[in-house]
């Protein structure tokens, strides 16, 4: 399969709980291509924040079934991707320095 960098990372996952947990230990979640593999995957992370990627899991999280007015219609499939990063390498996606020295400000 041939698609590009960015379709193959859809979005980072950083605003849970486990993730910011699984920051601390040098890893990061995204929501990746249904079709997209380990190999394609860790590529994509390398060519589009220009780190190094030590190891890549995946899991498929199967859809909930959600009501849709009377009825039932189930949430689509999506997979999520834990990729762990090289020591010395990290992903910022917000600007979390600032807020720390906001916070020493006050």
């Amino acid at each position: 399969m041939n698609l590009s960098p960015e379709h193959i990372i859809r979005r980072p996952i950083a605003l849970t709980e486990k993730a910011a947990r699984l920051k601390e230990q040098n890893k990061v979640v995204f929501e990746v291509a249904l079709k997209a593999n380990k190999i394609e995957i860790k590529k994509a992370v390398e060519a589009l924040f220009g780190v190094e990627v030590a190891d890549v899991n995946t899991l498929v999280q199967r859809g909930k079934v959600k009501r849709m007015g009377r009825r039932l219609a189930p949430r689509p499939n999506w997979k999520k991707a834990v990729v762990t990063l090289r020591e010395g390498h990290d992903i910022q996606f917000f600007d979390e320095v600032a807020t720390d020295d906001q916070e020493d400000e006050e």
